[in-house]
């Protein structure tokens, strides 16, 4: 296999198993660097293993349902993989604080359903970053904490 087709392997397993129907926390200790930083739009940077872990980790708690899949085949360059995106999830969880814009109070009941894109790094056969597009206007606006002009 190529360098490319290594790299799109290896994010479409972190798609499947860290973002995907349910989560497989030890997919992070596999495949993610110990630095590796995780960034989009709706949420504070996270760096680290043991950061990414813990965002997950209360992301899922406060969306159980939470499910992102891929919505285009992955496209790979050198060390770069770019996935195209769809998911969301029903806020039934405790109070959620992890939003840029604001917090939402327990089991809201709001769902999010929300598109984006993503770049990752691959570094040495592990995930250096993951940068993301989201529309996270659309995620607010659904959940409650903006309002859509």
């Amino acid at each position: 296999m190529s360098k490319e087709e290594d790299n799109k392997a290896i994010v479409a397993r972190w798609f499947t198993e860290f973002w995907g129907e349910t989560c497989n926390l030890s997919v992070v200790d596999d495949i993610a660097a110990p630095d590796m930083l995780l960034k989009y739009s709706l949420h504070e940077p996270r760096r680290g293993r043991d950061d990414i872990k813990a965002f997950m980790t209360d992301f899922r708690t406060a969306f159980p349902d939470l499910n992102f899949w891929g919505t285009a085949d992955l496209i790979a360059e050198g060390d770069y993989v770019v996935g195209q995106w769809e998911g969301g999830g029903t806020h039934n969880g405790p109070a959620f604080a992890d939003f840029l814009v604001g917090s939402l109070p327990a089991a809201t009941g709001r769902k999010m359903r929300f598109t984006g894109t993503t770049i990752l790094r691959i570094e040495n056969g592990k995930i250096a970053e993951e940068i993301g597009l989201d529309d996270g206007v659309t995620a607010l606006a659904q959940l409650g904490l903006i309002k859509a002009a």
